[in-house]
C-alpha cells in the first residue's frame, strides 16, 4: 500500500516503499529511511517537469534551499509579499521568469559551483550600489575597467 507523503507539503506525492509504519499507543507513526534523498528526488522531479511550478512546489523548493521568503524575494528581484502570495496560492502557476530562475537556482543548489547564485546575488544588489563612471583601458591582459575618481 502506498503512503501519501503529506509531510512534504505537496498534495501529489505518494511513496511506494522506503518507509516504515510504526504502531504506537498514540497512533501510527512513519519513518522514512532516506528523507534527504527523497527530498532531492522530489525537487529534481519538480524542476524537470515541463510545466510551471505552483505555490506549494515553490515553497518546497525554497525550504529545500534553506531560504526565507525574504531571501528568495531578494534573489528573484521580487517583494517578500509576492513570495508569500505565490506560496499561499498553492495551485496557481508561478510566472515565467520567476519559475525559470528558481529552477536554475535549485538545479545549481543540488549540483553546481555557486556561480548562478553569486550572479543572482550580485544582480539583486544592483539597486543598492551608487552609480559610478568607469573608464576602460587596454592592457597587456586585454581590456580592464578602472573606476573614475569623480563623475564626469
Amino acid at each position: 500500500m502506498a503512503y501519501h507523503y503529506q509531510e512534504s507539503g505537496l498534495d501529489n506525492v505518494w511513496l511506494e516503499n522506503g518507509y516504515t509504519i510504526h504502531h504506537t499507543p498514540y497512533g501510527d507513526g512513519v519513518s522514512i529511511q532516506d528523507t534527504a534523498g527523497l527530498h532531492r528526488a522530489i525537487g529534481e522531479w519538480l524542476i524537470e517537469r515541463p510545466m510551471p511550478l505552483n505555490g506549494a512546489e515553490l515553497r518546497f523548493v525554497r525550504l529545500e534551499m534553506e531560504l526565507t521568503q525574504r531571501d528568495l524575494a531578494g534573489i528573484l528581484g521580487a517583494e517578500e509579499q509576492s513570495v508569500r502570495r505565490w506560496e499561499k496560492q498553492r495551485d496557481k502557476a508561478l510566472s515565467g521568469p520567476a519559475d525559470r530562475l528558481l529552477r536554475a537556482l535549485y538545479s545549481e543548489y543540488l549540483s553546481g559551483d555557486g556561480s548562478v547564485r553569486r550572479m543572482v546575488d550580485r544582480l539583486a544588489s544592483l539597486d543598492q550600489v551608487d552609480r559610478v563612471n568607469v573608464r576602460f583601458c587596454e592592457t597587456e591582459r586585454g581590456w580592464a575597467p578602472q573606476k573614475c575618481a569623480s563623475a564626469a
